[in-house]
């Protein structure tokens, strides 16, 4: 049996976890690049038996389980992935599997782009590197007020840490009640006050179909020319081309973004121009930490269906 390792992009999963169980059953390749095209996808994937996927990498849609006659388990890491249709994979009688998470890691990270957009740190980085010194000036956090936008496993520690640093936190999501923000040391407002009273507006939501676009021109226009947005939940949350139009014509001051429509993002995107964006290859989650949860409970998972099923291949 075949066993596919996709989007490894720093080639650690056979580091990181015991993958010997499941060699004593089945051939493993690692794919260290990302391929996009449907075409291109079923291609790579045909001879395998067994795909274990990062996150929500590489889709895996009906039109392209529908290709794939070898595929009998998918081991997706994390908890849940939107981007594989489970109901085709049950028809098809493709096993799914999921794994553990931690939050810790996009949490940490959420305050890290939050941190560097507020002081500049990537610019006064690259200008020391450079050859300058001290190009700009940063902003404090104490007094300013955090706009957390759910507030759920991320959200309300996101909301907590803001406290930490003498933030007005107020939080507002579509379900959010006054105890669920009470309870994360924020006040729950309305959509329109958030985005018109926040320093700084933090996105932590599932993307999911009235999730998709939530923040677009209008709540853009609503934020101060000083503020700012950071987004480590989804790309498509936020209506991408206004956000490049909103931070093209200054309208805000910048934004911090982890998550983008495209994954990869592509060469020629305005995020890897625009002298007012701290950019970053989707690595809110990316730790060793979390890798070894990751690449450790699929593992056992395939290990386990192997056990079971590879005698009857």
């Amino acid at each position: 049996m075949k066993v596919a390792i996709l989007d490894d992009y720093q080639n650690v999963a056979l580091q990181l976890a015991d993958w010997s169980g499941v060699r004593r059953h089945a051939k493993i390749i690692v794919f260290n690049d990302h391929v996009a095209h449907p075409s291109a996808v079923v291609e790579r994937l045909r001879p395998f038996d067994v795909v274990c996927v990062m996150r929500e990498r590489t889709p895996l849609p009906r039109e392209i389980l529908q290709q794939l006659p070898n595929l009998r388990m998918i081991a997706s890491t994390g908890p849940r992935n939107a981007s594989i249709d489970t109901q085709t994979a049950a028809d098809l009688g493709i096993a799914v599997t999921a794994t553990g998470y931690n939050s810790t890691p996009t949490i940490e990270f959420t305050w890290s782009l939050i941190l560097a957009s507020m002081r500049g740190i990537d610019r006064e980085s690259a200008s020391l590197k450079a050859g300058a010194w001290q190009t700009g000036l940063g902003s404090n956090l104490r007094g300013k007020s955090l706009g957390v936008v759910g507030v759920g496993n991320v959200g309300k520690e996101v909301a907590r840490i803001g406290l930490a640093f003498g933030m007005k936190v107020i939080a507002w999501s579509q379900n959010l009640t006054e105890e669920k923000a009470s309870a994360a040391g924020a006040s729950l407002v309305d959509k329109q006050t958030l985005f018109r009273k926040a320093d700084i507006v933090t996105v932590h939501l599932v993307l999911s179909p009235r999730t998709r676009g939530l923040i677009g021109a209008p709540e853009l226009a609503l934020m101060k020319p000083t503020a700012r947005l950071v987004n480590t939940s989804r790309g498509p949350i936020v209506d991408e081309p206004a956000l490049i139009e909103a931070l093209q014509t200054r309208r805000i001051a910048g934004a911090a973004v982890d998550v983008f429509e495209i994954e990869p993002l592509p060469a020629d995107h305005p995020f890897r121009k625009l002298d007012n964006v701290l950019a970053t290859p989707h690595i809110g989650y990316v730790t060793e930490d979390l890798y070894r949860t990751f690449y450790g409970d699929a593992a056992a998972k395939i290990t386990k269906w192997l056990d079971v099923n590879a005698t009857s291949a």
